[in-house]
């Protein structure tokens, strides 16, 4: 996740240093590829953790009983 966040700081320091339109369009496919990633990524971890809630609420049942 510090990963995309950087990659995201990168390249808006990228839209500000330059101005030229294909620069713009570079900077524009590369901050939704970003937003992808991280969109992808919190898709992930909240996956992981319902499957992990899920696995300790089955291990505690399988406890009490």
């Amino acid at each position: 996740m510090k990963k995309a966040l950087l990659a995201l700081a990168f390249v808006s320091t990228l839209a500000f240093v330059s101005c030229k339109e294909s620069t713009e369009e570079k900077v524009e496919d590369a901050t939704e590829a970003v937003g992808t990633e991280i969109e992808t990524t919190t898709e992930d971890a909240v996956d992981a953790m319902d499957s992990t809630a899920t696995a300790v609420g089955n291990d505690m049942e399988e406890a009490v009983n």
